[in-house]
């Protein structure tokens, strides 16, 4: 059978606001010493913390039958890219208060009902530990009309509602984050949104 790696140990070898990089060390399946690089939004002690922690929440929501995207300029890809509300857990807050205030700050809707809370999933664990807790909710309240005013100078954010139909030309036509474009594919093939909560037995 073959071996599992194994992290022998990790550094850190950058340290920003809002990242951190880390050198880990391991040992891969043929025995072979190996490093790994990797970013964080954590600060860790050991190795045995990496990939312990959510760092943030994604949001899908809906209203009148409409699927909630929002339309981002990201400087990563340097390209607009369609994504759900998602952001960072601030100190103090349970995972709903991040989620309406994100909600808020990204589209100017709020929460009108929580469906389902699932735990947290990794985003792009090849390169990060990042993860979230996905929100599925229905939302309330009414778009700005443009891009959102509530976010910070460095993020361009234009919230929109679309139809399975509208959803369906998108995906089709413009670049998708991974899990927004998994969702909008489901809502376009006309997966219910509004289900209620899977059962124990589900999960």
């Amino acid at each position: 059978m073959k071996k599992i790696p194994v992290l022998n140990s990790m550094e850190k070898t950058r340290d920003t606001r809002f990242l951190k990089n880390y050198t880990l060390n391991y040992t891969n399946a043929e025995g072979g010493e190996k490093i790994y690089e990797t970013v964080s939004n954590f600060d860790y002690d050991s190795p045995e913390e990496l990939g312990e922690r959510a760092s943030g929440v994604v949001i899908v929501g809906w209203k009148d039958g409409r699927l909630l995207l929002c339309r981002e300029f990201r400087m990563g890809v340097n390209h607009f890219v369609y994504n759900m509300p998602a952001g960072h857990i601030d100190q103090g807050e349970n995972v709903e208060e991040c989620a309406g205030r994100e909600l808020f700050e990204e589209t100017g809707l709020a929460l009108k009902k929580v469906y389902q809370v699932l735990p947290p999933s990794y985003a792009s664990p090849d390169l990060s530990d990042s993860s979230a807790w996905v929100v599925f909710a229905e939302v309330d309240g009414e778009l700005p009309g443009g891009v959102s005013e509530h976010t910070e100078a460095d993020e361009w954010i234009h919230p929109g509602l679309y139809s399975r139909e509208e959803v369906a030309k998108l995906l089709r036509e413009e670049r998708f984050s991974g899990r927004a474009q998994m969702a909008a594919y489901f809502f376009a093939a006309g997966f219910p949104m509004n289900t209620g909560k899977l059962s124990e037995g589900h999960l």
